[in-house]
């Protein structure tokens, strides 16, 4: 069977009421991108947090950190997505059940949720690591100085943890923004489920996904080298990890 190739299938009208298919995907990518960034501003607050209170002397602290951890990081993140969507609303009070399925953008919602808990608990594993390669003379400089632990966690360690964990936040980052096609599973019309229905409609498949992956490339490339620039930026000249001594 011969494949019809329409590349001119992109300016025309898509019946999903957008404007053409090309602003079918567009929306798409405004939907992913949204997603991505409001799922990784939770991830980094939360990351942050839970990374720093892993590397606390309280071990109980650390222990309720720790399953933090290993609750999200190792549930697939499709299932997770299901159990916000499908069974959260079912566990609340009624009421509140209800509302959160009357949301009208409840799968949006849902998905940055799920997302920004997911990657929260691998961010928490970049910043305890980040934290323990400090050389531990920074700890004791500060505490030298008089500062209480909280700050001596807020001004030494934690800006020079975050200086060394940019590149596999950088991971993490690009991770969620194709993360975020799971959501398409929860009727959330990102770039992959606009790239579908655009071949349900038209049948053309392959220019579908090729302009969507071509897309995911762009933005992948965009992201890379804005944390490049960022990590030039706050590079502190001389700095070398001490390994812990």
């Amino acid at each position: 069977m011969n494949y019809n190739w329409n590349w001119r299938i992109f300016w025309e009208p898509s019946p999903d009421g957008v404007g053409t298919y090309l602003d079918t995907l567009w929306s798409g990518l405004a939907w992913t991108l949204a997603t991505a960034l409001s799922a990784w501003i939770m991830a980094l607050i939360l990351g942050a947090i839970v990374g720093t209170l892993r590397t606390t002397p309280n071990r109980w602290v650390v222990r309720l950190a720790n399953g933090y951890v290993e609750l999200f990081r190792n549930i697939p993140l499709l299932v997770q997505m299901f159990l916000w969507y499908f069974v959260m609303p079912e566990l609340v009070p009624e009421s509140l059940g209800n509302w959160l399925k009357a949301l009208p953008n409840a799968a949006f919602i849902t998905a940055v949720l799920c997302l920004g808990f997911f990657t929260s608990s691998r961010v928490a594993v970049q910043v305890s690591a980040g934290i323990a390669s400090l050389p531990r003379g920074q700890k004791m400089a500060g505490t030298a100085l008089g500062l209480t632990l909280p700050q001596t966690y807020r001004f030494v360690l934690l800006p020079m943890a975050f200086r060394i964990i940019v590149p596999p936040l950088t991971s993490e980052f690009l991770n969620i923004i194709k993360n975020s096609a799971v959501a398409l599973t929860i009727g959330l019309m990102e770039l992959t489920a606009r790239a579908r229905s655009m071949q349900e409609f038209s049948f053309q498949v392959f220019e579908a996904f090729t302009a969507a992956t071509l897309i995911y490339i762009v933005v992948n490339i965009v992201v890379v080298n804005l944390m490049r620039f960022i990590e030039k930026r706050v590079a502190v000249p001389g700095f070398i990890v001490g390994g812990g001594k």
